[in-house]
């Protein structure tokens, strides 16, 4: 074995553990909010939103990319993006605390195991990307099981569905501006950040904000939301810089696989028949959605 080669394999090792690491941990995250039950989604957005920013502001600074902030703030396209993909996390954010604080566990995994087939739905209709067969097959059977839950259970599921496009959209403006992962991330906490500082400071002047009302440890757990927020995006953007796109596709879904877990074994939610035909569907889809990447295939839709 050549020195390039044996230089390839250990990046492609240390590409997987870190990509691995990310999903994991985005995965345990349920675990996580739940320790902030006591507190309002929204004020644990704006405290998540403050805490990313400093946590970030101090990684760009490290690691000498405050020229990126920069460059986003000075170019006025990347600056729309930035605003825009600002609103779509925010969005993601509040659906998925309130979802996991209000016991929707199970659900908002659906939302992570639909994200990629939302992926391919959006790259058609904003990029113009043409689908395989094996594509199109797999976002019938996503579209069926989606359906299918709606009418078994008697209730549209709108938190995996705003999940799954609030995310989808969140990672297509991040395609189309072609951003950095940290100094976008930066900039989209600092447009947000006004709001979310105001907000806190109106409810710890009426009394009712969580630092005046929580225990020490609740206050350091806010604090950490900036951490669990950035880390996983660090080692994400490391890992997907070594490794394939798709041993990427087939890592991904640790983390809906590990919130499911979560929801049903750990917090003891409901996991019905319903539940289980849906899920079967959308792991069937997620299947053809991987060979299709693994086995691509000349022709497509349209051609």
């Amino acid at each position: 074995m050549n020195k390039s080669t044996a230089s390839s394999g250990k990046k492609d090792v240390i590409g997987t553990i870190y990509t691995i690491a990310a999903f994991t941990l985005w995965g345990c995250l349920p675990g996580y909010w739940k320790l902030l039950k006591s507190i309002p989604p929204d004020e644990i957005v704006f405290h998540r939103i403050v805490w990313t920013f400093v946590f970030t502001i101090i990684f760009v600074l490290w690691a000498g990319k405050k020229k990126i902030i920069a460059d986003i703030l000075k170019n006025r396209k990347q600056l729309f993006m930035v605003i825009f993909s600002s609103i779509t996390i925010i969005i993601n954010w509040l659906t998925y605390v309130y979802a996991i604080n209000t016991d929707h566990i199970v659900q908002a995994s659906l939302g992570y195991f639909i994200n990629p087939l939302v992926s391919i739905f959006l790259g058609m209709i904003v990029l113009k990307e043409r689908l395989t067969s094996i594509q199109i097959a797999a976002l019938i059977l996503a579209s069926g099981a989606v359906l299918f839950l709606s009418i078994e259970s008697g209730s549209f599921p709108w938190i995996a569905i705003i999940l799954a496009f609030s995310f989808g959209l969140y990672g297509l403006i991040k395609k189309m501006g072609n951003l950095d992962s940290m100094g976008s991330l930066s900039v989209e906490m600092l447009f947000l950040l006004p709001v979310s500082v105001l907000m806190i400071l109106f409810k710890e002047c009426h009394g009712a904000g969580a630092i005046h009302n929580s225990s020490f440890l609740i206050n350091i757990i806010l604090i950490g939301t900036g951490i669990i927020s950035a880390v996983p995006l660090i080692w994400f953007a490391h890992g997907t810089k070594m490794i394939s796109l798709s041993r990427i596709g087939f890592i991904q879904y640790i983390t809906p696989s590990l919130t499911l877990i979560i929801g049903v074994v750990i917090y003891k939610e409901a996991f019905t028949s319903g539940h289980a035909i849906s899920f079967s569907l959308i792991w069937a889809a997620l299947i053809l959605y991987t060979l299709s990447i693994l086995f691509p295939r000349k022709n497509q839709w349209g051609d």
